[in-house]
């Protein structure tokens, strides 16, 4: 191909970009988060049906819930940035972290079981479950509760529901 040709070409592309949709317009945008949902979903069903082992991450995902059959998360459960997610199934095992940092969370489900920290800073987190068991710490920067109480006062509500937090609670 000759020089001239190739800068012709060039100068025609740059000029299509400039005038109007071009080829470096993303195509095809009608349905994309639709779709990401259904995949994210889908991977929840995989991780569950290859036995729930190891780290399950959905940050920055669409969906609104966690289903009712994932009641084990071996590793850690990354939700963070999860616009949308409102609840948690109940009796949730979480054998490493659970993160859900900037969530519209108000409320975690009963017998709520995290083997390490449990981070739901800028969550609107209003109340704690009963039965509440943290391994690791509880963080609880700007959200609600941390408004309301301090940590000593969060650590009592916590025991007096039958549950206990084996590090700090970070308010």
């Amino acid at each position: 191909m000759k020089k001239s040709h190739l800068k012709h070409i060039i100068k025609e592309i740059i000029k299509e970009e400039i005038d109007g949709p071009g080829i470096f317009v993303p195509h095809d945008l009608e349905g994309r988060k639709e779709k990401k949902t259904m995949m994210d979903y889908k991977k929840i069903q995989d991780y569950i049906k290859n036995g729930s082992k190891g780290n399950l991450n959905l940050e920055n995902s669409q969906i609104t819930k966690l289903p009712d059959n994932l009641q084990v998360v071996g590793g850690s459960l990354y939700l963070g940035n999860n616009i949308q997610i409102t609840e948690l199934p109940n009796n949730l095992t979480v054998g490493g972290y659970l993160d859900l940092l900037n969530t519209p969370i108000q409320k975690l489900p009963d017998n709520l079981k995290v083997n390490n920290s449990l981070f739901l800073k800028n969550s609107q987190i209003t109340e704690l479950p009963d039965n509440l068991k943290v391994g690791g710490s509880l963080w609880l920067h700007d959200t609600p509760l941390s408004n309301k109480y301090p940590e000593e006062e969060i650590r009592d509500i916590i025991e007096r529901q039958g549950g206990n937090v084996g590090g700090d609670i970070k308010i």
